[in-house]
Parts: structure tokens; C-alpha cells; sequence
């Protein structure tokens, strides 16, 4: 029996069988820790981000991510900027449709600095899984979600995985249950992947290193389903505040968001519509919550998590975009991005790294609003 048809079998056996195996059942976790997020009110924040380029050589160009999602867990109220910048204008990706505020600063400008500010609003987000809710969507985003990018395959290992991860489940929900938990089993979170990794799941598949940070993991969720034929996608954020469960790892704190960045999926369901899923935070609570990693998701802290997570996320978040291989307007040369959740930034020696905010200074807080 392989591995996850046997987590998978333990995890829906009788509680009493659980207590034999001397593990704990789903509710026993859940009377001593608690994560249920569920759709309710909204919060507002500002979430600034404040860019100060030291390596002025020749004219430096600086692009900040906005959040631009409108959803029923999201509305963007405003963005505003302040500071010296030779210029300053909001631009998109041209496939993607990606915005972000790009900026020039001249060589020689004297401590150049730019903020830029918005407005959003956010609400924990839930699925309601006793009501069947078909929902119309354009077909042209449905197949967005169903593609190939450049670091997300869908044939070769990715979809010899998939077919392994899927077996004997048929519909798509039950699919999407197996590949979550096959994540879960099978991937690993890595505390030292620089920023929230890259995502190129087909060398992690082939290597057999499923190590790495959120844009791995769920990366793989992502690839996984995409090959299933169940359309999903990647949204690329930053977390804005601490939970309000109590578990460190899935808060931050808001006078210091730089490092905070955190990429969540979801996958169209014909009975549900787009519904949340976040692997890639139950495994970061495995490993990062207590100093001992835990490798079992039925642990009494960790099983909340992973039940909650296939179907919901806390609303302490704020996604920028959902956009993959991001061509950043104005640059020189055609390279893209793998996706667009850091500040970015080039002089006339080449991009800055965005993972090392004290060499390219950046900074991003959130306040949040209560008036």
C-alpha cells in the first residue's frame, strides 16, 4: 500500500481504530487546538511598501506588486504613492495583465525613496461544502488555469505524478482531496529555500527533493491538479497581520512584513466554483510551528490545519496577483518572472535580488484600519 492511500485510509478509519494505532483521531485535535476560518467580516489595511535603491548606477527602475483582485474574500479600495522618483505610473504585464507601479529614479538623485500605499480589504475565506453551488465562469479562465507555464508543466513526471496521486479517485473534488494530501505526505517545507522558492516542480519531482517554500508546494498542488484536468492557480500575497487562531506561523507582524510573503492556490470545482486551498501552510506548521518538526499532519496541532486549509484560509492576507511568467513593461530584454510578489528592481548593471531587501532596500508594513 503506498503511502498516501495508507494516510488516507488511517485518516477516515473509525476513531476507535485511531486509539489502537495510539494515533489521535481528527476530533481529539480539534478540542485542544482550533483553526476554522470561516467568511464573516471584513478588515481594511493599508499595506505600504517602501522602496529606497542605494546602487544608483545610471537610471534605476523600481516595480512594486499592487494587489489587484476583486473577489468575495478581496476588494482593492485605492492605491496612492509618495516620494522623489523621476516618474511614477501604474503599468500591467501585456499577457498577463499583471499591475504593479513602476518608477524611475535618475543617477545621482540624492536618497531616493519611494511609497507606495493601498488600500484593501479582506475577509477569511471559506467553502460551504454541504451546498452544491454550480457557478458560470468564462471558459477562457478555466483554460488559463488548465495550462502549462514555464516552470509548471503538465505532461512528463508531472503528470505521470499525477495520475499515481489520483488513483482510484474519479471525481474532481475527490482529486483534489488525494493530490492535497499526496502534497502534504510526499513535500516538505524547507526553511532554508531563499524567499518562497521558485516553483519549478518538474526538477523537483525528477530530483526527488520535495523540499522547498510556498511557491514550491503549492506550486506542486497547482501542476498536480492542472494535469488532473481540474483547473487551479497559484495567488501570489503577502500576509498582513497575526492569526487570530494562535499559530505563529501563519501571522505576521505588520510593522515588518518584509519576508512575510506567502502564495496560496485554488481549484475550480464544478459543484462549488474557485474554493481555497493552501498545502503549503499546513506543511510550514509541521515544520516551523514548534522546534520539534512534526511529520504527521494527524498531529493534535497540526490536524486543525490541514482539515481547514482543503477549502478555507484566514483573511490576515492580502493577494497581489495570480499572474505566472510576469514580463515587467519598460525592462531591458525579454525575461520574464516566475510570478510578481517581491519588489523588483534594475540599474545599469542588472536586476537587483529582490530575496536581499538589505542590499536592494525595501520595506513593507501594514496598518490596519478601524475608523
Amino acid at each position: 500500500m503506498n503511502t498516501l492511500n495508507r494516510r488516507r485510509l488511517l485518516q477516515s478509519g473509525a476513531a476507535a481504530g485511531l486509539a489502537t494505532l495510539g494515533l489521535p483521531s481528527f476530533a481529539a485535535a480539534e478540542a485542544e487546538h482550533h483553526f476554522d476560518p470561516k467568511a464573516g467580516a471584513w478588515r481594511t489595511f493599508d499595506a505600504t511598501t517602501t522602496v529606497e535603491p542605494t546602487d544608483l548606477q545610471g537610471t534605476v527602475q523600481v516595480w512594486v506588486p499592487l494587489p489587484d483582485i476583486d473577489t468575495d474574500f478581496q476588494r482593492t479600495v485605492e492605491h496612492s504613492w509618495r516620494g522623489n522618483a523621476a516618474s511614477a505610473q501604474i503599468v500591467a504585464d501585456p499577457v498577463r495583465g499583471v499591475r504593479m507601479l513602476y518608477a524611475t529614479f535618475e543617477a545621482g538623485q540624492d536618497k531616493p525613496s519611494l511609497s507606495v500605499t493601498s488600500r484593501v480589504r479582506t475577509r477569511n475565506r471559506s467553502v460551504d461544502w454541504a451546498a452544491r453551488a454550480p457557478r458560470a465562469v468564462d471558459p477562457a479562465v478555466l483554460q488559463a488555469a488548465l495550462a502549462a507555464t514555464e516552470l509548471i508543466p503538465t505532461d512528463g513526471i508531472v503528470r505521470k505524478t499525477a495520475l499515481e496521486a489520483t488513483r482510484g479517485a474519479h471525481a474532481d473534488v475527490d482529486k483534489v482531496r488525494a493530490i492535497y494530501d499526496w502534497v502534504v505526505t510526499n513535500a516538505h517545507r524547507d526553511p532554508g529555500t531563499r524567499g518562497c522558492g521558485i516553483g519549478d516542480i518538474a526538477s523537483m519531482l525528477e530530483s526527488g527533493n520535495l523540499g522547498g517554500k510556498c511557491a514550491d508546494l503549492n506550486a506542486i498542488f497547482v501542476g498536480l491538479c492542472r494535469a488532473s484536468g481540474i483547473p487551479a492557480r497559484d495567488l501570489y500575497g503577502v500576509r498582513l497581520a497575526p492569526s487570530q487562531f494562535g499559530y505563529r506561523e501563519l501571522g505576521a507582524n505588520p510593522a515588518k512584513l518584509t519576508g512575510a510573503q506567502h502564495c496560496r492556490a485554488e481549484v475550480f470545482l464544478k459543484s462549488h466554483g474557485w474554493v481555497a486551498m493552501d498545502p503549503a501552510d499546513v506543511l510550514k506548521v509541521m515544520r516551523q510551528e514548534t522546534p520539534n518538526w512534526i511529520k504527521d499532519a494527524r498531529d493534535p496541532l497540526v490536524a486543525p490545519v490541514d482539515k481547514a486549509l482543503f477549502g478555507a484560509w484566514e483573511g490576515n492576507w492580502m493577494a497581489y496577483n495570480r499572474g505566472a511568467d510576469i514580463t515587467l513593461p519598460h525592462q531591458a530584454g525579454k525575461a520574464t518572472l516566475p510570478f510578481l510578489m517581491y519588489p523588483q528592481g534594475r540599474n545599469a548593471s542588472g536586476r537587483f535580488d529582490e530575496y536581499a531587501p538589505d542590499q536592494f532596500k525595501y520595506a513593507i508594513s501594514a496598518r490596519e484600519v478601524t475608523a
